[in-house]
């Protein structure tokens, strides 16, 4: 069972929803690069759960520690050791469906394909293992910005049938995180919020769009045919749980 991304840069996650922890091995940072705690505090607070009325209710600090890789405040070119301990454990939660897949899971796929799982939680297809690739973007994040000056911005564009109005050319990260939804558009921010807490209340879920913007690329990323960079683009963010579709370019 892989848990592994990329060839230069390489990112393994570990952990399950209702374990101990939760965290990453980044293998392929380059030394001497200034990184602590806090240069990752920041995206996983991004993450963190519990935010408001449109988030799962799950409550966790999501405090990171780094294990290994650094020394004084700089990265060592060695692995990178990244934890982050689960607070909220409830696994007595999930007691009646530990012999009961759960519809539209990973829970029957698992138990298929290897004879047992984590049936708290979901496991490794928890949302939760997300954090890992978080705090392994934080790192990589930097370090695009110093050797290129790149600038990555996502924002919610669309929840349900409610779209937005967002210039992709001007658009910030504080103002994505200007609302609850991270749609900087505010008139649908409320909108989208609205119809979020309508569902549930219903017992019903909305399904929506993410948009990402990259400025300042160098020109030659990726490699020709399999390892376009669009396709591990697409291989990455497909990855992550409940994602059913990706797109690249201007339509």
């Amino acid at each position: 069972m892989s848990s592994t991304f990329g060839t230069i840069y390489r990112v393994s996650t570990f952990g399950e929803s209702h374990c101990k922890g939760v965290g990453a091995i980044v293998d392929g940072c380059p030394p001497g690069v200034a990184l602590t705690e806090e240069d990752l505090q920041g995206q996983l607070d991004r993450r963190r759960p519990g935010q408001s009325k449109v988030t799962t209710a799950r409550s966790e600090t999501d405090t990171v520690t780094i294990l290994s890789g650094t020394e004084r405040g700089m990265t060592l070119g060695t692995p990178i050791g990244l934890f982050v301990p689960n607070k909220d454990m409830r696994p007595g939660d999930y007691g009646d469906m530990s012999n009961i897949p759960r519809p539209s899971h990973a829970d029957y796929t698992y138990q298929m394909k290897y004879g047992i799982r984590a049936s708290s939680g979901g496991g490794r297809s928890s949302a939760r293992e997300t954090i890992g690739r978080v705090a392994a973007g934080a790192i990589a994040e930097k370090v695009l910005a110093l050797k290129y000056g790149m600038e990555i911005v996502a924002w919610v564009s669309d929840v349900g049938v409610i779209g937005s109005e967002v210039d992709p050319a001007k658009v910030t990260r504080a103002a994505v995180d200007g609302t609850s939804v991270r749609c900087p558009d505010a008139d649908a921010a409320t909108r989208m919020q609205e119809a979020i807490v309508a569902a549930a209340e219903a017992g019903d879920s909305l399904g929506g769009v993410v948009s990402c913007v990259c400025r300042n690329l160098p020109a030659g990323l990726g490699e020709p045919v399999f390892e376009k960079l669009e396709a591990k683009l697409a291989q990455a963010m497909l990855s992550i749980p409940a994602t059913k579709g990706f797109e690249i370019g201007s339509g």
